[in-house]
């Protein structure tokens, strides 16, 4: 069984999503299916049929949610230090080609949020950083070519 690294507070995201799917999205749904059946003929009634989607997305969610939260493994990222790049590090890179400056913390998958500075673990910026320092390069293969970033600062916070 692969374990999922994720931060602390990207684990309590995804318990607080399960727990308002469980508590609150599930029934309402299953009373949405209950009145949409008292609408009568069950094969021309589109708001049932909705409703029954509406369920199956909900508890392929909730059961994709406790396998993540069985596997996981939550690396508190305040205790991590170093110089080298890791999972937790917030690293500020500038893109050598277009001198623009960017920071980014490395998280687990279900937590990474560009718009936040969050990247995943698993994508290629990250992947070519990891293991790194400041000052040295990281070289990205990316859809319109490679592409070369400076790593100024590797804080942890």
């Amino acid at each position: 069984m692969q374990r999922i690294p994720m931060t602390a507070q990207g684990h309590q995201a995804l318990e607080d999503e399960l727990k308002h799917l469980k508590t609150v999205a599930r029934p309402e749904v299953i009373q949405a299916i209950a009145v949409a059946r008292e609408h009568g003929d069950l094969s021309e009634n589109a708001e049932y049929h909705a409703a029954k989607e509406s369920q199956s997305h909900i508890e392929g969610r909730i059961i994709e949610l406790d396998s993540k939260l069985a596997r996981a493994q939550v690396i508190d990222t305040s205790k991590l230090s170093g110089d080298n790049i890791k999972f937790g590090a917030t690293v500020t890179v500038v893109d050598e080609d277009t001198e623009e400056e960017a920071t980014y913390k490395i998280v687990g998958e279900d937590e990474a949020n560009i718009a936040d500075g969050k990247i995943s673990l698993s994508s290629p910026l990250a992947r070519a950083m990891i293991g790194k320092e400041e000052g040295d390069i990281a070289e990205v293969s990316a859809p319109g070519g490679a592409k070369t970033y400076e790593i100024l600062d590797v804080k942890w916070i």
